[in-house]
């Protein structure tokens, strides 16, 4: 399979989507039919599969009694082979609005063209008759709507509300339409569609402007899409309609699961277009993650009209997704001030949850293993704010070193300088002595560092803390965080190990920002000089020994890959359950040039190979508090097998690396 077929926008589960307020004229069909063909053109040169009109959008919506006239009425029939012909030649799917007469009443309705044909036609449900809205006096309600299709441009089209379009070609591609006022309502229509199985949404509308609806209107279409779980494209008539009475901007809009990802500049008499790429795959594993939706029961039975997207030859794999910008680190908002917030209320969560383990177990000692690397130093943060915030004495907390064979004098004076600032107690014991004579028990050559040589050290440390903390009367408070649970980046029943795991839901990519909030935040002077230092030091075990020179000779991202990386791989397989050619293919998005796809494709290797063969060690792991929307406790976010084979995902990792010609290192 080419890397082309293995990131296409179907099996990478994302549809180009336009919105249009075409520049019309009030009951000049032809003019407006050459405005909505000259958008599907420029809709299609976008990449767009599928684009959406006004409301009305073939005649205008302001036409009133004119709407009574047979000779509007006929053109506008007529509009429609010539639109549906017009789509299939710019190989698109469209969704125009028009005034259709049916047994004996006149309907306002949406059409969806495809392919030369007409596919399917709704009808408004809601009709206003409020204020400047009289649409009672030409148009029928959808829901006195008798048969179940209708005769439209020489053809027998399914009729009715209760219609819902399926893409053949487009997994949970699910198309439904209501229109305009329908939002507006208590019960929106597209609430039961969305039950129904509708991913994609759409609104033709003619909402004029009145002073703050703007807002209003943002806001419906933003929370509909976030209660429906769903995509919804709204697209609003612009200026062009009668401005008798009122005035309309061509406000279109298109959201997904709450984010409005692009909007039309207003009151533009030009044609204004906004497009964007909604991601159907992601929409449809919120819908099975969420059990309020799963439990919704269909309020109605609707009629499945399945349908072939236009326009998948020609879209080919985006060089780059119309979405708001992708984040390279998603656990850190980009934002200072929303990054500042968002900190403070996980220092505030792990140190509450902390304190509320001291309460339920009357301890009021704590060991805490500190290193002067970040985790610690998070760890130790922590607990201070804990003992702080129930008037415990920070002397109470034992904080201990424990120098080994790869400790440098850098972390080793950074770790002791905290402590001592922090006026916590401070205890080094050295573990050099120790694992000789361990080494000397089970026959191990120490100068073979290898598995057993870096184990035995995490061990003897965690010996030290569980045994201190015993002595202390007292428990021990883990350090590790959620990247080194997800990479099983942790000696098992070592530093894997404690009796509260206070950093267990902070990824390693936000560690650092939280060390800075405090120290900029929560302290002062010596303290936030030493926490500074920490921040800027390089991440490591310090199990190997030092370097002639007296350097690290172990660094960690040389060994599994950058952390922020793997973070990323983190949220989008967990948070999102996103397959490995779409992880790559989103990584390439978020990273640019700064890796290879060489070097994407390799650490993403690692990422899937190590997620899957450490489960154990988090299926074993201990108590410590969720703080994001991506969390690997056991027994609250992930249940996962700890003999869960990954042959499926690298057969997919191996595809990929066939596409890009076999390799995986740097040479990309």
């Amino acid at each position: 399979m080419s890397l082309a077929e293995l990131l296409s926008p179907p099996a990478l589960g994302f549809v180009r989507v336009a919105v249009a307020s075409p520049a019309v004229r009030v009951a000049d069909v032809s003019h407006n039919v050459a405005a909505m063909s000259a958008a599907m053109e420029e809709a299609a040169r976008q990449g767009a599969r599928l684009i959406l009109f006004p409301e009305l959008s073939i005649t205008g919506y302001s036409c009133a009694d004119l709407f009574y006239q047979r000779r509007l009425l006929a053109e506008a029939a007529d509009a429609l082979a010539t639109l549906a012909m017009e789509a299939a030649r710019h190989d698109i799917a469209a969704v125009v609005g028009l005034p259709v007469p049916h047994s004996g009443r006149l309907y306002n309705c949406a059409v969806l063209l495809a392919d030369g044909e007409l596919v399917g036609v709704v009808p408004k449900t809601y009709l206003p008759t409020t204020n400047e809205f009289y649409e009672e006096r030409w148009f029928t309600s959808g829901r006195r709507a008798g048969m179940p299709t209708v005769d439209l441009a020489g053809q027998q089209v399914p009729f009715g509300t209760d219609l819902l379009f399926a893409a053949t070609n487009l997994p949970d591609c699910v198309i439904g339409i209501e229109i305009c006022e329908d939002l507006w309502a208590v019960e929106p229509p597209s609430g039961a569609m969305a039950v129904a199985g509708a991913t994609l949404l759409l609104n033709p509308s003619a909402s004029n402007e009145l002073l703050g609806k703007v807002a209003y209107r943002r806001d419906l279409v933003r929370q509909q899409s976030a209660r429906c779980l769903a995509a919804y494209c709204y697209a609003g008539a612009g200026p062009g309609e009668s401005s008798t009475d009122t005035v309309w901007a061509g406000h279109s809009l298109i959201a997904e699961n709450g984010v409005i990802l692009a909007e039309t500049e207003r009151f533009r008499f030009e044609t204004q277009m906004a497009v964007a790429d909604i991601d159907v795959q992601r929409l449809q594993h919120e819908r099975w993650r969420n059990s309020t939706f799963s439990a919704s029961e269909p309020r109605r039975e609707f009629r499945i009209v399945a349908f072939g997207l236009p326009g998948e030859s020609a879209a080919g794999s985006p060089a780059s997704l119309l979405r708001p910008q992708l984040a390279r680190h998603p656990f850190v908002p980009t934002d200072p001030r929303r990054r500042a917030e968002h900190c403070r209320e996980i220092f505030a969560i792990q140190a509450t949850g902390l304190a509320r383990r001291l309460l339920h177990t009357g301890a009021r000692k704590v060991t805490i293993g500190v290193s002067g690397g970040l985790d610690s130093t998070l760890a130790l943060l922590v607990t201070v704010k804990a003992f702080d915030s129930l008037g415990l004495p920070r002397e109470g907390i034992v904080a201990i070193t424990m120098p080994g064979f790869g400790t440098t004098q850098r972390t080793r004076s950074n770790a002791m300088a905290l402590a001592q600032a922090l006026g916590v107690t401070v205890r080094s014991i050295p573990i050099e002595g120790a694992v000789r004579r361990h080494f000397a028990d089970i026959g191990h050559d120490e100068n073979e560092h290898n598995v057993t040589f870096e184990n035995a050290q995490a061990r003897e440390r965690t010996q030290i803390l569980m045994d201190v903390a015993n002595d202390i009367g007292g428990f021990n408070v883990g350090t590790g965080d959620l990247s080194e649970l997800a990479l099983g980046w942790a000696t098992y029943n070592a530093d894997h190990m404690s009796n509260y795991h206070v950093n267990a839901g902070v990824p390693k990519t936000l560690v650092r920002y939280l060390i800075e909030y405090v120290a900029e935040h929560e302290f002062s002077g010596e303290t936030a000089e030493v926490l500074r230092d920490v921040i800027a030091t390089p991440i490591t075990p310090e199990l190997l020994p030092l370097d002639a020179e007296g350097g690290l000779a172990q660094k960690t991202e040389e060994t599994i890959g950058p952390y922020e990386l793997h973070d990323f791989f983190l949220y989008q397989v967990v948070r999102f359950q996103f397959a490995p050619a779409k992880v790559f293919y989103l990584a390439r998005q978020a990273f640019g040039d700064d890796y290879s796809e060489g070097e994407v494709l390799r650490w993403l290797e690692v990422f899937y190979n190590r997620f899957f063969s450490q489960q154990y060690k988090r299926s074993a792991m201990p108590d410590g508090p969720k703080v994001g929307s991506v969390a690997l406790s056991p027994r609250a976010d992930w249940r996962m097998p700890s003999d869960a084979s990954v042959s499926a995902w690298r057969q997919e990792l191996e595809r990929l690396k066939a596409a890009l010609g076999g390799g995986t290192g740097s040479e990309g």
